[in-house]
């Protein structure tokens, strides 16, 4: 068997695997595994998991990965969450093994896993609380104590264990622990729980089950159930990995594919929450506007801001696979997106806070349809026809009655560059009674006009505009998006709350706004460049008579500069 396309991205994990794709181990056979719990949509950490795993089946011949749902608590999981967690991983641009596979499927095995234990004296059912248990774990430094329930016949424990699986016991009164070794210096072989009581229904078993097993005793079985050669985790888990090796060691066959777990370096970004618990926090206070709200570090609230699969993949690749952990600046992402688009967004034309350009010397009801490239960094782009009349949109920040030498856009008895079309000269503005300039005129140049190939097109002005003929102009509403925290670490505090950093002016909406017509032609989920303004996407919910586009990122870092 042979590996493929992997030289250019090599780490620790992908060198472990190249020796064993080299020593023939498991027959040659590589199967991965992505395990979400279906208690919340992915994140961008998913997404580095996600491009990991699927990314090395893709790599390597003879190589696959499942999609798992590690659901074993029905009081969180939902069918909605299935759902979107599928969506996300296809839109990424990936494809798991045959069909998603849960963790539920494999709940009758795992039964019967544990009462082979307690039938070989290695689990036992305790009946007291979860707090009573651990205030018997001792700590890292000093060992536990033995339950007065470890020495509990295997009859009883039994018969106790059949008992919690009928629902004869109410929740918190019983769990099923694991008799391994009270005084080990890794906490997590201090007899850890196996099983317990949920009196929930279960989105796929329904009210089949009062017992669910823990995250421990499902994960590493789930795995060698399935055939899985390599289990990769992030770093937290290592400290697991001993009971993980100590679990398989009871049920698994010698002559079958045994996983082996092997660590990562989780994803940590700046000004950025991981937690899907104060995620889901944010959603159900109504903090943000759903799962898919752009602001959110989610997969769906990247998509909507207007991330390409693309750019998220590229950003895993450049964060790497490593063993330390550290923190990524969330610039790095940004720049993904931005680098991506700038390849592949259409430049168009739009005016956020508009105000009337009129062309004094334009011929009054004449319009051209002018020339303008879409993407001069797509040879493939092609143009496409823009409108252009004697009255035009322009940024009201575009002018200033009076301005210094470095102020390059318009300004009056001063020359700009309007894109695509003409040279113009500011020559006067309107006031308002408050002395607000509500229109601004000027005089164009006939012959300047961009790619007419006169002496005068190629005369060089300092500035150039964005603009949009007002006969022609589509109404939008735009959305402006900023960082939803204002501090670099919002969780580090765990004194404070993180909402406390929440910044306030992440989300500006904006009414009015005109963009060119070309943009009806287009479909939710599109991107572009707006010229000089920024990357957008035209959002999920927009209709030819009620647009709206979402800004992804702008042209360049605007916070490194606030650093």
């Amino acid at each position: 068997m042979e590996e493929k396309n992997i030289e250019k991205r090599m780490d620790f994990i992908r060198e472990k695997i190249t020796e064993e794709v080299k020593s023939d181990k498991n027959g040659g056979k590589l199967l991965f595994r992505f395990p979400p719990e279906p208690n919340g949509y992915l994140h961008i950490g998913h997404a580095k998991s996600i491009c990991l795993n699927f990314g090395l089946s893709q790599e390597f011949e003879n190589a696959g990965t499942n999609l798992r749902f590690d659901d074993t608590n029905p009081t969180k999981e939902d069918q909605e969450y299935v759902d979107a967690i599928k969506e996300d991983i296809e839109w990424l641009g990936f494809n798991w093994v045959g069909e998603p596979k849960f963790t539920s499927d494999y709940f009758d095995q795992l039964y019967a896993w544990a009462v082979q234990l307690i039938k070989e004296g290695k689990a036992y059912v305790d009946d007291q609380d979860a707090n009573t248990i651990a205030s018997q774990k001792g700590t890292p430094t000093t060992p536990g104590t033995n339950s007065p329930f470890r020495e509990r016949s295997i009859e009883e424990s039994l018969e106790l264990f059949e008992g919690m699986k009928e629902g004869k016991f109410d929740e918190g009164t019983r769990v099923l622990r694991a008799k391994i070794d009270m005084a080990n210096a890794n906490m997590h072989l201090r007899d850890p729980f196996l099983y317990r009581i949920i009196k929930k229904a279960h989105h796929r078993t329904g009210t089949t089950w009062s017992i669910y097993p823990m995250y421990d005793w499902a994960h590493g079985q789930s795995d060698y159930i399935e055939g899985i050669t390599n289990s990769l985790c992030t770093t937290e888990f290592e400290v697991h990995r001993p009971l993980y090796n100590w679990f398989l060691d009871q049920v698994a066959d010698k002559d079958k594919v045994r996983p082996e777990q092997t660590e990562f370096s989780r994803l940590n970004l700046n000004y950025t929450v991981m937690s899907k618990r104060k995620l889901l926090q944010l959603v159900e206070e109504g903090v943000v506007n759903g799962w898919d709200d752009p602001r959110m570090p989610t997969v769906s609230g990247l998509r909507r801001r207007g991330y390409t699969p693309t750019s998220i993949r590229n950003f895993a690749e450049t964060v790497g696979i490593t063993k330390r952990d550290n923190v990524i600046d969330v610039s790095l992402l940004e720049f993904a997106v931005r680098q991506d688009l700038n390849k592949t967004a259409p430049r168009v034309m739009a005016v956020l806070d508009p105000i009337k350009l009129v062309i004094d010397n334009y011929e009054e009801g004449a319009e051209e349809w002018l020339e303008a490239e879409n993407n001069p960094e797509d040879e493939n782009s092609g143009s496409r026809k823009v409108p252009f009349s004697k009255v035009l949109y322009i940024e009201k920040d575009d002018f200033k009655e009076e301005a210094n030498r470095k102020f390059f856009r318009l300004t009056l008895g001063k020359e700009v560059r309007l894109k695509n079309a003409y040279i113009i000269k500011g020559e006067s503005c309107v006031k308002d009674e408050d002395g607000n300039i509500t229109e601004i005129h000027c005089t164009y140049d006939p012959l300047s006009r961009s790619g007419s190939g006169t002496e005068e097109s190629k005369r060089k002005v300092k500035g150039t505009l964005h603009w949009v003929s007002a006969a022609h102009a589509v109404d939008a509403k735009v959305n402006l998006y900023d960082r939803l925290f204002s501090d670099e670490a919002p969780d580090a505090d765990k004194e404070k709350d993180f909402k406390e950093f929440l910044n306030p002016n992440s989300l500006e909406m904006i009414e009015g706004c005109k963009v060119e017509p070309s943009l009806l032609d287009n479909t939710a989920g599109d991107n572009f460049q707006f010229q000089r303004l920024g990357y957008f996407i035209l959002d999920k919910e927009s209709t030819p008579e009620n647009m709206i586009f979402n800004k992804t990122v702008g042209l360049k870092d605007s916070w490194a500069k606030k650093k």
